[in-house]
C-alpha cells in the first residue's frame, strides 16, 4: 500500500516527455484543511531539462534550491529510459544523506480522472494528467477540450461527467519538420515555429514555403479538431491550450484558456489518489 508523504516532505513533480524533463515543486497543493479541493496546485521552482544525456548536475542544483530537505517525488513519464536515468539520479542523491528523497511513478489510477476507454493503461499519462488539470480550470460539471503542443500535438475530449474520451494524436512542427528533411533528398530542415506566426503565405522561398506549410497547417488542423471536438461535446465547450508552441496555435482558437504547466498541475492532482493508496 502506498502511504501519503508526511506534511514536513516538499512534494517534487517530474514531467519526462520527449524531449524534455520538466521539474516543479508544489507551492500550495489547493486544498482546504479537510482536505477537500478548492483551487488548482500552485507550483513553484520551474526547470527543465534535455531528455538527451541528463546532467545530474543540474538536477542537484534544482533540488538543492526547490526541497533543501526531505521530499516526495512524483514521477509521470513517456520516456521510459529518460525516467529511469531520472529516478536512478534521484536515488543517487538520495544515498548520499543529504536529504531523503521518496519518489513514485504516477499511472492512470492515481489521477482524478476516470479514463472511459479499453486500455486506460496505454493512453499516454500526458494526456491524462493535462485533462485532469483542466478539468480543475474549467467550471464543475463542465466538459473540456485539451490541446496539447508538444513533441506531438494532441486535442483530447474530457466530457462533464469527468471521463476522459480520447482523442488525436499528430506530429508536431519538429518531427514534421524532420520528416521532410529526412524523407527527401533535397529538402532542409527547418525550425517551423520560431515565432508565434508561420512565415506570411506564399513562401518565397524553400525555408519559408515549408515553415509556412507546417506552421499554417497545423494551425489549421488543431482548429478543425477543435471544431469537431465541440460538434461531438456540444459548443462552447471551454478549450485549455498548452505546450512549448502553444502560443503558434492561440489565434486558431480565439476563446482558449492557456495553461503553460497543465501536466505538472495534473501530476500535482495525483497526490490525494497516491497518499490514499
Amino acid at each position: 500500500m502506498t502511504t501519503a508523504p508526511p506534511p514536513a516532505d516538499t512534494l517534487l513533480l517530474a514531467d519526462v516527455g520527449n524531449s524534455r524533463i520538466k521539474l516543479a515543486a508544489v507551492e500550495d497543493p489547493g486544498l482546504a484543511p479537510s482536505g477537500q479541493r478548492v483551487a488548482a496546485p500552485r507550483l513553484a521552482h520551474r526547470r527543465e531539462i534535455d531528455v538527451r544525456g541528463l546532467q545530474t548536475r543540474l538536477l542537484r542544483q534544482w533540488l538543492a534550491a526547490a526541497a533543501p530537505a526531505a521530499a516526495h517525488v512524483l514521477v509521470a513519464s513517456v520516456h521510459d529510459r529518460a525516467a529511469a536515468m531520472l529516478e536512478l539520479a534521484i536515488a543517487e542523491e538520495s544515498a548520499t544523506g543529504r536529504r531523503v528523497l521518496r519518489q513514485q511513478r504516477v499511472t492512470h489510477a492515481d489521477l482524478p480522472l476516470e479514463v472511459a476507454l479499453p486500455e486506460p493503461q496505454r493512453v499516454g499519462i500526458d494526456r491524462l494528467a493535462a485533462a485532469a488539470a483542466a478539468r480543475a480550470l474549467v467550471p464543475p460539471g463542465s466538459a473540456a477540450i485539451v490541446v496539447d503542443c508538444g513533441t506531438a500535438a494532441t486535442v483530447d475530449m474530457v466530457d462533464g461527467s469527468g471521463a476522459f474520451l480520447g482523442g488525436a494524436i499528430l506530429p508536431g512542427p519538429v518531427l514534421m519538420a524532420r520528416a521532410l528533411a529526412e524523407g527527401t533528398s533535397k529538402l532542409p530542415e527547418v525550425q517551423a515555429l520560431d515565432g508565434d506566426d508561420p512565415p506570411a503565405m506564399p513562401g518565397r522561398g524553400t525555408r519559408d514555403a515549408i515553415a509556412a506549410g507546417i506552421g499554417w497547417g497545423i494551425r489549421g488542423a488543431i482548429a478543425e479538431l477543435v471544431a469537431r471536438a465541440r460538434a461531438t461535446l456540444g459548443a462552447p465547450t471551454p478549450v485549455v491550450v498548452t505546450g512549448g508552441w502553444r502560443r503558434a496555435v492561440l489565434p486558431a482558437v480565439p476563446d482558449a484558456l492557456e495553461a503553460p504547466d497543465l501536466v505538472l498541475t495534473g501530476i500535482a492532482l495525483a497526490t490525494r489518489r497516491v497518499g490514499a493508496g
